[in-house]
């Protein structure tokens, strides 16, 4: 586990507070701004995947050949913790995105994948391990 430093947040904010946004409003805050700009154009779903994995390959190159103190000194260095966070908004952005135009619920998606991990993956045979449920 690694600690987390605190840091500013902007006005947009997570969690259950009703200050706090929720997918919704991100949705709605991601669709205007598209919209100015009139990217729907460019938002295919296989755009959308690319630009999906293009940004976690980008999250991932910030921890690439770093052992665990490195990676936990990333995180609390605020210049490359902004980085990161940044990189981690723009994987977010791309998953809203494609949820907003295609119709996904994503709480009842993740609802649903939870269900399905916690048949494959039972507490009593995968505590402790991380191994795939085939092997």
């Amino acid at each position: 586990m690694f600690p987390t430093a605190p840091i500013a947040r902007s006005s947009i904010h997570f969690g259950p507070e009703p200050t706090r946004m929720q997918f919704d409003d991100l949705s709605a805050e991601i669709r205007e701004f598209c919209d100015r700009r009139e990217w729907e154009q460019f938002h295919t779903p296989k755009d959308l995947a690319i630009g999906l994995s293009t940004e976690s390959g980008e999250l991932l190159e910030q921890f690439r050949f770093k052992n665990d103190q490195e990676q936990t000194a990333l995180l609390e260095d605020p210049e490359s913790r902004e980085a990161i966070e940044d990189e981690l908004a723009d994987v977010l952005f791309f998953i809203l995105r494609f949820a907003d135009l295609y119709d996904i619920d994503l709480e009842s998606a993740l609802a649903t994948k939870l269900e399905k991990n916690r048949a494959r993956y039972p507490e009593e045979e995968y505590t402790g391990t991380n191994n795939k449920y085939d092997e």
